[in-house]
Order: structure tokens, then C-alpha cells, then sequence
């Protein structure tokens, strides 16, 4: 399994780590990526990378429906990211074809951050076949 480590900056954060993921699975001719967050507080997903607006809008979204301040009996004063990641996951799986990541036009592959700024671990598992 290979670990790598993610900075963020901020409080809410959606960092693109699709180039990241991609270095790994060079020269693997076919199979699959696994891409897990061990944290309660951050998750992965996949979305648009095209425009940055769209995981902004996302995270927006997030922060209306779960907003940071509420009647939360979590005492630590981050119940809303760890409600946030239920929404979000932690892991997502992505086909690899001849050394690439299978994924669509425009997405991407993105650590979002919720209780940030952290320094963080993603796990990549590689299953060739």
C-alpha cells in the first residue's frame, strides 16, 4: 500500500489529488485503484475539475446544509465535518487502462478537507489484473 500525505490550508477544503493517484498507476496495464482517507473528519471524491467554481459550490453547499454551529452534542466543535464526510465517503475506486486513470473528461479526483488545516494520509491501493 502506498501512503501519501496531504497539507491543507483551511477550515473547508477541496484539494485535487487526481495527478497524484495517476503517478502510481503508471505502467499498469489493467485494474484498479483504491483511494482511502483513514481520517473522520476528511474524504475523497470524484467530480468536475475543469472549473474550480464546482467543488467551491460544493463546499458551499455543504456549509448551508451543515452548518459549522448548530445544536450538536459532539463536543469538540466539529460535529458538522464528520457529518459531511458521511455525505462525501472516504474511499472511492477508479479503473486503471494501459497506465491511466479511467476516469471521465473532466473529472477529477479530490481530497475534500473538513476540519482543517491538517496534515493528512491518503492510502493508495493498486490491484492489477
Amino acid at each position: 500500500m502506498i501512503v501519501e500525505r496531504i497539507k491543507t490550508n483551511i477550515r473547508k477544503e477541496a484539494v485535487e489529488i487526481t495527478s497524484i493517484v495517476a503517478k502510481h498507476v503508471k505502467g499498469i496495464k489493467s485494474g484498479i485503484v483504491v483511494v482511502y482517507v483513514p481520517h473522520t473528519t476528511a474524504g475523497i471524491t470524484i467530480n468536475e475539475a475543469f472549473d474550480p467554481a464546482v467543488m467551491e459550490d460544493v463546499l458551499n453547499e455543504y456549509m448551508r446544509l451543515i452548518p459549522y454551529s448548530n445544536k450538536y452534542k459532539h463536543l469538540e466543535g466539529n460535529a458538522d465535518a464528520h457529518i459531511q464526510v458521511i455525505l462525501t465517503g472516504s474511499s472511492i475506486t477508479v479503473p486503471i487502462e494501459d497506465g491511466e486513470l479511467a476516469l471521465g473528461r473532466w473529472q477529477g479526483i479530490f481530497f475534500m478537507e473538513f476540519d482543517g488545516p491538517r496534515n493528512r494520509k491518503i492510502y493508495i491501493k493498486i490491484i492489477e489484473g
